[in-house]
């Protein structure tokens, strides 16, 4: 069976996201870090890794870029899941009797209107919306909460104070797949994503030029995201999807144009646009 490496605690949205996209048939590898999941990838420990990537809330995993070019992996598939947040506890509080809510950053963000009407309750982050649950059940502390999902919830035996808490109804996360090698699955003709990266040359209008290589072959830029560069002030790196395939003969071109301008270009991978599940 394929080992499939995560994020968190049995319990977590990313271990929805690696059943949905390759089925019960695996093994799961719960991971602490986000970096874990990639050194298990990077030495063959896991044949892949399942990680966020942005959320349509909240915004993008910065974290995840990051190590997606430090740790030259391929993406190899994505898929994208609707997040419904519960509040829960190791009995049925009401909200306002709350002393703490314990959840990840992104999830407390995404939960940010509820929370912010309980103004006597501390928010603690931690690593993981199941590792919070699972740390209260532990615990089991009185008046104190968890935002985590349903499944965490039946792992950990605790009760759902108020369900679907989230700011809005559309919150989606966006999971990679990542692998060392590239997919050896045929791609389909359409709905084809390819994700990379280029540094720039310090020279004026750089970025128009950068993507004027791709607006000139009519080349549809589904994503770009840009981060700091370490030991480069305001320099940056920039991240890119785009819609077509390594293989299509514009999208060559484009790429080969990109690199006569750009200081370096890394190519993660060409895979399937994502499709969506519910958690």
């Amino acid at each position: 069976m394929k080992t499939i490496a995560y994020q968190g605690e049995p319990g977590a949205y990313s271990e929805a996201a690696s059943r949905n996209f390759f089925g019960h048939d695996i093994t799961l590898s719960p991971s602490f870090t986000f970096e874990i999941v990639f050194n298990k990838v990077k030495s063959g420990a896991a044949d892949y890794g399942v990680v966020p990537v942005e959320n349509s809330l909240y915004g993008s995993v910065f974290e995840t870029y990051d190590l997606l070019r430090n740790y030259s992996v391929k993406i190899t598939g994505e898929l994208y899941l609707q997040i419904n947040h519960y509040l829960m506890a190791i009995k049925k509080y009401k909200p306002e009797e709350l002393k703490k809510i314990y959840s990840h950053p992104q999830a407390l963000g995404q939960c940010s209107k509820m929370l912010k009407d309980l103004k006597n309750t501390k928010i603690l982050p931690v690593y993981d919306t199941a590792g919070a649950a699972k740390l209260l059940s532990e615990q089991k502390e009185e008046y104190v909460a968890a935002i985590a999902s349903k499944a965490a919830a039946e792992e950990y035996g605790l009760k759902i104070i108020s369900a679907n808490i989230q700011n809005n109804a559309e919150n989606y996360t966006r999971f990679l797949i990542i692998s060392k090698k590239r997919s050896e699955t045929e791609l389909p003709e359409k709905g084809v994503k390819t994700s990379l990266c280029f540094e720039l040359q310090s020279m004026p209008g750089s970025l128009f030029r950068a993507l004027s290589v791709f607006a000139l072959r009519d080349i549809d830029l589904s994503k770009i995201e840009s981060r700091p560069i370490p030991h480069k002030s305001f320099e940056y790196i920039f991240y890119i999807d785009l819609m077509g395939n390594l293989s299509d003969t514009k999208v060559k071109n484009a790429i080969n144009h990109l690199k006569e301008i750009s200081k370096n270009v890394q190519i993660f991978g060409s895979y399937q646009t994502g499709k969506t599940f519910r958690s």
